[in-house]
């Protein structure tokens, strides 16, 4: 893999081409907008705000692009998407995320399709391919997110279906969608999970605004479920399948998350060298100063390693392999890794990088989030060390 801040594709003809269209849409029309409607990193969205990007992404063949042809999209390997999703990262856009779809859109549903019915497919994921509903995803709780296992929230049998009761929360984007895809435990069993469609706009189900996260974004929501009627034909798959189907595709949603982020931190190396070139400090620019030219090379360096082995485990897993560990590894040091180069890129600007609002500092602080957010790293390294512990007894 070829080290570069403006990467291209020229074994992959159609990828470049993609890439190419994508930065045009990024920096170009998607800019524009934004600009006319005054976005800020912090903004409160709303649903008017975004159903217009779906529409036009939708047009320009972006939304939804990594599903099969028989659905709509082009059928992207995941190598494929996961430079799209880089380049998203890279953008700074505000609204970047509804662009391929992961902002309650078809990336949200992608791997639902094959535990659906029919009904299922055409009433809610359908619609979302289309951008004309949207959808979020309930399973996180208080006291229950990387151990989801502690999670409170119960579906009662009832007649025509079940009865929920219960509050999920960070239920990122539940405040302009139509539905949820959620996760709840069936009552009066210990290990029992059941999923489900659940429209948001039913009896005994509330949509609140979540609590603000480090990052400023106003998406997070919590979905508050009081005996809230769910239909027997909304339960998604069997019962007993929830966390498997919820946690399904589990090494490639890892390893999916990766680009987003390596996409942040090639924008925050790209920011530290153009100031590091253009700030003068005792007669000199910054960029002659041995130090920061060593720590630039470092950050660099360390980029161009967290994005080697993410591609390389992504190529694995288009190839039908199962990188497991590697997976893991890949959150921990994307997600580590990708912060240090935020942390020195703000140390970098000095006081221009401590002002709220200004660019490194947004994605410091978003990059800051990635340590937790999908997975902490001490969740990761639980994941590694248990796979190589496995390994060795099978040595």
């Amino acid at each position: 893999m070829t080290f570069s801040l403006n990467p291209s594709y020229p074994d992959n003809p159609r990828l470049d081409e993609l890439v190419t269209r994508l930065r045009d849409y990024l920096e170009g029309e998607l800019a524009d907008y934004e600009s006319g409607l005054g976005l800020g990193p912090e903004t409160p969205l709303d649903r008017s705000m975004l159903e217009p990007v779906w529409q036009r992404s939708r047009e320009l063949g972006f939304y939804g692009i990594h599903l099969p042809e028989s659905l709509g999209g082009q059928g992207l390997s995941l190598t494929e998407l996961a430079a799209l999703k880089e380049e998203i990262g890279a953008s700074g856009r505000q609204l970047a995320t509804s662009v391929l779809g992961d902002m309650g859109g078809p990336l949200r549903v992608g791997a639902i399709f094959e535990h659906a019915t029919e009904h299922q497919v055409e009433k809610y994921l359908m619609p979302v391919v289309r951008g004309e509903r949207a959808c979020c995803f309930s399973m996180t709780e208080d006291d229950a997110g990387s151990d989801v296992r502690r999670m409170r929230t119960t579906a009662t049998p009832t007649s025509g279906g079940f009865l929920v009761s219960g509050r999920k929360v960070f239920s990122t984007g539940g405040t302009f969608a139509d539905f949820a895809i959620l996760v709840a435990r069936m009552a009066g069993e210990e290990e029992s999970y059941a999923a489900f469609f659940v429209d948001l706009d039913s009896p005994g189900c509330r949509v609140l605004p979540g609590d603000l996260p480090l990052s400023g974004q106003n998406i997070e929501s919590d979905v508050v479920l009081e005996d809230c009627f769910v239909p027997q034909e909304n339960l998604l798959g069997d019962i007993g399948q929830g966390l498997r189907i919820a946690l399904g595709r589990v090494t490639a949603n890892r390893l999916l998350h990766c680009p987003t982020a390596l996409g942040a931190a090639r924008r925050a190396l790209a920011l530290a060298l153009d100031f590091a070139a253009h700030r003068t400090v005792f007669d000199g620019l910054l960029l002659e100063k041995q130090a920061i030219q060593h720590r630039l090379a470092d950050m660099a360096t360390d980029y161009y390693a967290a994005r080697s082995m993410t591609y390389d485990a992504l190529a694995d897993l288009d190839a039908g392999k199962r990188p497991r560990i590697e997976s893991f590894m890949c959150k921990l040091f994307v997600a580590e890794r990708s912060f240090e180069i935020a942390d020195a890129a703000l140390q970098l600007h000095g006081k221009a990088g401590m002002v709220r609002g200004a660019e490194i500092e947004v994605i410091w602080r978003r990059l800051r989030m990635f340590r937790v957010l999908t997975g902490s790293s001490e969740i990761q390294r639980n994941g590694v060390i248990r796979d190589l512990v496995k390994s060795l007894g099978a040595s």
